[in-house]
């Protein structure tokens, strides 16, 4: 049975109705997960769950281990990733605590996280027009409504590094480009679920207007955190509705994004790498 991978703050686990099963570590060849996954269920779904950030949320965005969090993923059988996150908005109507499942991202991170399992002795392109999972992200609006959330579905979500926030000249040049939302995780998260051939689909819960609003030129830290704790429940309610939603099947690409993306000749690749990724890259090179 394959499962669902849920990403997100420790707050979201705490689902009515989930039983915990156990709490394991996955050894990655890139190092620690954030923290050990915690496998679980509802209603007959099997799923994982992982912190982030730790599961005191003491890792900046820009040094979580991206690659040994969704490998791990990988290992424990994950098929779906949903990614329950915070963002800032960029557009006057998608208002604090909104939610809003992104079908685009733009990286402003100027490659400051590894975004690829395939960086020594094998080369893969992915096909990565269209990043998110259109049937997970369907599936996520059909919850929100379920669950009488409002969220807007599609938008641009733009991966700024942090730690900080934007200055007021950077969330109006966003502004200029059409972006919807920001935040500092989505990006590697969706890359490298793409690699893995994992569905992946992001909540992104609106916590502040960045600081380009006229009446919110002053994001702080208070102000966030008060919003984040009170999409809490909204996301809780959301991925209860979604995973019930969700079943087997995968009437999507996903699940195939590297049948024509390895370009090393499989002679060339060294056995190290075939070995390490070895769960991602094995069916291609029978």
């Amino acid at each position: 049975m394959s499962r669902i991978g849920i990403i997100g703050g420790s707050g979201v686990y705490e689902l009515e109705g989930v039983k915990k099963i156990e709490q394991t570590e996955v050894d990655t060849p890139f190092g620690p997960a954030s923290a050990p996954f915690i496998v679980a269920q509802l209603q007959g779904k099997e799923l994982v769950f992982l912190p982030r950030h730790g599961r005191h949320h003491q890792i900046n965005p820009s040094q979580i281990n991206y690659r040994a969090n969704i490998y791990g993923m990988k290992k424990l059988g994950v098929e779906k990733i949903i990614s329950v996150s915070a963002c800032g908005s960029l557009k006057e109507n998608l208002k604090p605590l909104d939610f809003v499942i992104p079908d685009q991202f733009v990286d402003r991170t100027n490659q400051a996280r590894k975004y690829s399992f395939f960086d020594q002795g094998l080369v893969a392109h992915i096909s990565f027009a269209h990043p998110v999972c259109p049937h997970l992200s369907q599936k996520a609006k059909q919850a929100a409504d379920q669950a009488g959330v409002k969220a807007h579905q599609g938008g641009t979500y733009l991966n700024m590094e942090g730690p900080q926030f934007s200055t007021l000249a950077e969330s109006n040049l966003y502004r200029s480009w059409g972006m919807d939302i920001i935040g500092m995780t989505n990006m590697a998260e969706a890359r490298l679920a793409r690699e893995a051939e994992i569905c992946y689909v992001s909540l992104a819960a609106v916590t502040d207007y960045d600081c380009w609003h006229p009446d919110h030129d002053s994001v702080t830290v208070e102000v966030i955190l008060n919003n984040l704790m009170k999409n809490v429940d909204n996301s809780k309610k959301i991925l209860r509705e979604l995973i019930l939603l969700l079943d087997q099947q995968r009437p999507c690409t996903c699940g195939k994004a590297l049948e024509h993306s390895l370009i090393t000749r499989r002679e060339f690749i060294p056995e190290k790498v075939k070995k390490d990724l070895g769960i991602i890259i094995g069916k291609y090179l029978k």
